[in-house]
C-alpha cells in the first residue's frame, strides 16, 4: 500500500487548508487513518484519526474545533480540512493506515500505523 497525501502550502494565519490523503494498492476498506505532524526538531505529533468503517472520528486537543477529518468513499481517499490555522501548525503533515483494526485508545500511537505517506509541508505564516 502506498499513501499520497497532498494539499500542503503557505497560508496566512487565520486561513485553511484541506489535506488529502489517497492510497494506491488497496482501498481504505478495513483500516483506520489518521494524521499526523511534525515539525524540525520535534516528535511526530497525532491530530486525528477516522475509522473507514464507520466514519468514527478522535481528535487531538490542538485540532478541536479547528480541524475536521472525514472519508471519501467515492475517491478512496482521506481529507482534513483544516480552518483558522495558527503559525504553530506549521509542520509537515503525514497521512497513515493501520489495517489492525485500531481501537480509539491505540490511534494515537504511531507504532500502531502500518503504512505512512510521504508528508506534505503546511507553512503558516503570521
Amino acid at each position: 500500500v502506498q499513501l499520497q497525501a497532498s494539499g500542503g502550502g503557505l497560508v496566512q494565519a487565520g486561513g485553511s487548508l484541506r489535506l488529502s490523503c489517497a492510497a494506491s494498492g488497496r482501498t481504505f476498506a478495513g483500516s483506520s487513518v489518521g494524521w499526523w505532524r511534525q515539525d524540525s526538531g520535534k516528535e511526530r505529533e497525532f491530530i486525528a484519526f477516522v475509522r473507514w468503517s464507520d466514519g468514527g472520528t478522535s481528535y487531538a486537543d490542538s485540532a478541536k474545533g479547528r480541524f475536521t477529518i472525514s472519508r471519501d468513499r467515492a475517491k478512496n481517499t482521506v481529507n482534513l480540512q483544516m480552518n483558522s490555522l495558527r503559525p504553530e501548525d506549521t509542520a509537515v503533515y503525514y497521512c497513515a493506515a493501520s489495517f489492525r483494526g485500531l481501537i480509539m485508545s491505540s490511534a494515537r500511537q504511531p507504532s500502531q500505523y502500518d503504512y505512512w505517506g510521504q508528508g506534505t509541508q503546511v507553512t503558516v505564516s503570521s
